[in-house]
């Protein structure tokens, strides 16, 4: 069985659901957060949109370190322009799976801090980990849109925002 088609299909479902999610978000909620130590609606969509994006890093780089590129999040104004990100990181995902080959998933990637280590896993494993970071923190993005009194659109089935029973 080669592993590419599934990663691709996978890609496209959780991005479709994605899609769908980030829609939800109204431009005048940015700033909104349910907690202090939380993520805002912005900066939480960001990463949603960015998180695509790491299966190209994963597959292009042996790793990456903190210390020496700290995380900047791609700067966004409005909800238009976080979907174009969403799109140019799916774009960017698909587009290196394509390219690559089963051989290319088995190379060990390093994600540091400096000297310390926070995670060592293969290619393979960096698009997986990329794909469930994805569900988290669309459940997470869940969580603020229903605090927030926003409907729910169905991730893996209907949400209770779309049936009636």
């Amino acid at each position: 069985m080669e592993i590419i088609p599934l990663l691709l299909k996978e890609l496209e479902m959780e991005t479709l659901i994605t899609r769908k999610m980030l829609d939800r978000i109204p431009d005048e909620n940015w700033a909104w957060k349910p907690h202090e130590k939380s993520m805002n609606l912005k900066q939480l969509g960001v990463h949603l949109a960015e998180l695509p994006s790491w299966v190209a890093m994963g597959l292009h780089s042996d790793g990456i370190d903190f210390a020496a590129s700290p995380y900047q999040p791609t700067p966004i104004n409005n909800k238009k322009e976080l979907l174009q990100l969403l799109e140019q990181s799916f774009e960017s995902a698909k587009s290196s799976l394509e390219k690559a080959t089963e051989e290319d998933l088995l190379p060990s990637w390093t994600m540091r801090h400096g000297d310390q280590i926070l995670m060592k896993m293969n290619k393979y494993e960096v698009i997986r980990h990329s794909f469930s970071q994805t569900t988290h923190h669309r459940a997470q993005l869940g969580v603020y849109l229903r605090l927030l009194n926003i409907a729910i659109p169905g991730s893996y089935g209907p949400s209770a925002d779309e049936i009636n029973f």
